[in-house]
């Protein structure tokens, strides 16, 4: 989302940009697919012609702040391409929006939001937009970010429980709209008097969802991947937590809320799947298998793969999987008043060569150790490879039977310290041009003799 019609790169904050995005390289102008606009419509007709005889459709959708789109009817027969900065008529002035949709694909979205090209409201488009326009379309965008912090400051203080999330300033900056969500009513009359004293601007208060607001603002969801309500999802369907429950999921409040503290969107996509697959299944109802070793209860259903697990209550820890057909045969057969033997022979006609298998607890991460963070103390296990230079440098060890000195054993003391070399000294050798005047010491220790 960095283009000029999103929340991040819509604003111009930096002056050196001169409105360009940064990040997607198109400089502004992404085409016929809208880039990374939000809520962007590929035009899959633009390059087709129309039919000799037929008018060109004259309406076209503009897009405003985030997600905020209109239709608006081209009146002057203007040459309008996709990017087109355009002024087009508001309530009181007029507003800059850029063109987002043009041709005979806007017929198929005004269908889709029920807007009909003959209604007598439909707002007309003035002019492209001129350099005065765009200057001063830029100098109401840079007001935004500051405006809606003075106007939660002033909501704070007058102890509204009310949250302002966004706020839009129109084109002509004569106008701003501010969006809020709120749980309850707010009486904000006092607030809007001291706004249009702050701004100098007519003030509009818009409420809007939890869902609307992540819509607005945008953001990043747990799969990685841009959320769906601001950039493709128009309808906001209601999701429960049935839902969850027929795809399996834990019901966890954390995993199953998006950022708008609501249920996931997504948790409808495959919802359908779901259902269809549940049909082939027996409807189990807290009912028990009986069967002459005893009477067995339901512990899971793998869905797409067609398999149920059950246990028997005396040996809940042993999960014996059986195809949904033979599930079926046995509450058959227990309607009937007959109880099989027992449940493995069905398992030995599984495809998949199941085996009954006991499910005991293995950490197989170890993330569940409680020490694994401890800082472990390894300071008496680390070798001493100065001792092994040393010995090394005495000479070589050539006995296969000695083995590694022992550390707590004491080296014996020398008797004078004046006798005996130095090995971090190294030996100084005699000079052959002088004559060799003294007599050697018999009683120091030759280097030759001495024992590794």
């Amino acid at each position: 989302m960095g283009c000029s019609g999103c929340s991040t790169g819509r604003g111009n904050h930096n002056e050196n940009n001169n409105g360009i995005p940064a990040g997607c390289n198109n400089n502004g102008s992404c085409g016929t697919t809208g880039g990374c606009n939000k809520l962007n419509v590929f035009d899959w007709l633009g390059n087709m012609r129309l039919p000799d005889g037929q008018k060109a459709c004259d309406m076209v959708e503009v897009r405003f702040k985030n997600s905020r789109k209109d239709f608006f009817k081209n009146v002057n027969n203007l040459s309008l391409v996709i990017g087109d900065v355009v002024a087009v008529e508001a309530t009181q002035g007029h507003d800059i929006g850029v063109i987002s949709l043009t041709g005979e694909l806007v017929k198929v979205q005004m269908k889709k939001r029920n807007a009909s090209p003959t209604e007598e409201e439909t707002k007309k488009i003035y002019r492209k937009a001129k350099q005065n326009d765009v200057d001063k379309w830029q100098e109401a965008q840079k007001l935004e970010v500051s405006s809606m912090f003075k106007a939660r400051t002033i909501a704070l203080r007058l102890g509204l429980q009310m949250k302002l999330s966004d706020v839009e300033y129109q084109g002509d900056k004569s106008k701003a709209i501010f969006y809020y969500t709120a749980d309850e009513r707010v009486d904000f009359r006092e607030l809007i008097k001291l706004l249009a004293e702050e701004f100098k601007v007519r003030i509009e208060m818009r409420q809007i969802g939890a869902r609307q607001e992540a819509s607005r603002l945008g953001g990043i969801g747990a799969c990685g991947r841009e959320l769906c309500c601001s950039t493709w999802l128009t309808d906001f369907r209601t999701v429960s937590t049935s839902a969850a429950r027929y795809q399996q999921l834990s019901l966890n409040p954390l995993k199953l809320a998006g950022q708008c503290g609501k249920l996931k969107c997504c948790l409808n996509y495959e919802l359908d799947s779901y259902v269809d697959a549940l049909k082939e299944f027996p409807i189990i109802d807290n009912k028990y298998l009986q069967t002459v070793k005893g009477d067995a209860f339901h512990q899971k259903t793998d869905i797409f793969k067609g398999v149920m697990w059950f246990s028997y209550k005396h040996e809940p820890s042993v999960f014996i999987p059986m195809k949904a057909e033979q599930v079926k045969d046995v509450i058959a057969k227990n309607e009937k008043g007959e109880k099989p033997d027992d449940l493995v022979p069905f398992v030995l006609n599984l495809k998949t060569k199941a085996a009954v298998v006991e499910h005991t607890f293995e950490n197989v991460v170890g993330q569940d150790s409680l020490t694994r963070f401890d800082r472990k103390d390894n300071r008496n296990k680390k070798p001493n490879h100065h001792n092994k230079n040393k010995q090394h440098s005495k000479g070589p060890q050539n006995n296969p039977n000695k083995g590694t000195p022992n550390p707590n054993q004491q080296k014996p003391k020398p008797q004078n310290k004046h006798q005996g070399p130095n090995p971090n000294k190294p030996h100084n050798k005699p000079n052959p041009n002088k004559p060799n005047n003294h007599k050697p010491n018999n009683n120091k220790p030759n280097n030759n003799d001495k024992t590794s």
